[in-house]
């Protein structure tokens, strides 16, 4: 990227916690958003991460509530929350939105919606987007991203050329997912995707399947000199963002991990960084048997032997599909600020297949100047973003 691109804004809505500040004391601290769901006895598997002590009312008027489905509400939220904290004034030509999710309303249609006169536009992703401009005057480019799990980060890679290519000063990119729903629980169970027991043990040994997650992200990006000018506090840089596809398989990644592994080359490239400058990766890690494993050959093919600290967050907060792109790059910035490298829950004992410096169940401290996040979906997509120190 030759803008430099700041990150002035960040939101959050996980099962560990609404709003960054919770999100990310609930990571560093251990704690796992997973617990047993009633609405979901009977099923293949009955336990999945969702998110609590949330009142949309907190971030939205009544009427958007009542227009929204959770999943639009938890990425408004987060948005909302992201604006606040940057300050940006977000009403103009100038800034836009870029609106990130795998599977945007099918709860709703998989619980037999009625056919009412706003079925679609609660359904439709991109009505997030609309809702959240209407909102805020926001008239700018507006997009929707849909690229299954890698949905975040490929938001934050368009949000971001669209301020390189000189389209807006400013962008708001928000995520939302809230797919937890008896359908898409057997859909997932009959390929075997999900974990049986309902725990999420990315890069363990006797990892078994990912646990299904909900939640919201989003970020306000910055061209710097924007971002002067009106006195914003920078809260980190985005350096650069990758793309591509495995080319391979519609759910199954491919073994070697050869297209996962040239996306973060190459978001490497575009941040300008080396291998050895990287301090910190917050892996896809889904807890799949053969994800887990294309990860570990991903990243080793990048930075060989090097010993560079990784984990998954979806330990604490199950699979949150597009809004994890996201929220797992929160994590990064969190680590860049803090210095802290956050645990990989449910790693007791590390599989040899994944020869990685696994961060264990406890937080690490390390000098981190410069971290990456891998996000990978089906369809064979594959995501990186980078993010460094101001």
């Amino acid at each position: 990227m030759r803008k430099e691109i700041f990150i002035t804004g960040m939101g959050a809505v996980t099962p560990i916690g609404v709003g960054v500040p919770s999100y990310w004391a609930a990571l560093l601290a251990g704690k796992c958003g997973i617990c047993s769901n009633k609405d979901l006895e009977g099923l293949p598997v009955e336990r999945a991460a969702l998110v609590r002590d949330f009142n949309p009312r907190d971030f939205m008027p009544k009427p958007l509530v009542l227009d929204m489905e959770p999943y639009a509400q938890y990425a408004y939220a987060a948005a909302q929350e992201a604006v606040d904290q940057s300050g940006l004034a977000a009403a103009g030509e100038r800034v836009g939105v870029v609106m990130a999710t795998a599977l945007q309303g099918i709860a709703m249609l998989c619980a037999g919606a009625a056919p009412g006169p706003k079925l679609l536009t609660k359904y439709m992703g991109n009505i997030v987007a609309s809702q959240f401009a209407i909102r805020h005057g926001i008239c700018g480019p507006s997009l929707t991203v849909s690229t299954a799990c890698s949905s975040g980060g490929d938001a934050i890679l368009l949000a971001a050329s669209l301020i390189e290519s000189g389209a807006a000063d400013a962008m708001v990119v928000l995520a939302g997912e809230a797919a937890v729903c008896p359908a898409v629980i057997r859909s997932l169970g009959l390929i075997r995707a999900l974990s049986p027991l309902g725990e999420s043990r990315p890069f363990d040994r006797s990892r078994s399947g990912f646990v299904m997650g909900e939640g919201g992200g989003a970020l306000v990006l910055e061209n710097a000199e924007h971002a002067r000018e009106r006195g914003a506090e920078p809260l980190a840089r985005l350096l650069g963002c990758a793309n591509n596809n495995d080319a391979f398989h519609p759910v199954a990644p491919r073994p070697d991990g050869a297209g996962a592994a040239r996306c973060i080359a190459d978001a490497m490239k575009d941040a300008g960084v080396s291998p050895a400058q990287v301090d910190y990766i917050n892996a896809h890690g889904t807890a799949t048997q053969k994800g887990d494993v294309a990860e570990t050959c991903a990243i080793r093919a990048v930075f060989g032997d090097r010993p560079v600290p990784v984990s998954s967050t979806k330990g604490a907060t199950g699979h949150m599909m597009g809004a994890g792109g996201v929220t797992e790059v929160i994590a990064c910035v969190q680590a860049v600020r803090t210095g802290l490298c956050p645990p990989n829950l449910g790693l007791t004992e590390p599989d040899p297949a994944c020869a990685l410096n696994l961060v264990t169940a406890e937080n690490r401290p390390e000098r981190v100047s410069v971290a990456l996040s891998n996000a990978m979906g089906f369809g064979g997509q594959n995501s990186c973003v980078v993010v460094g120190a101001l």
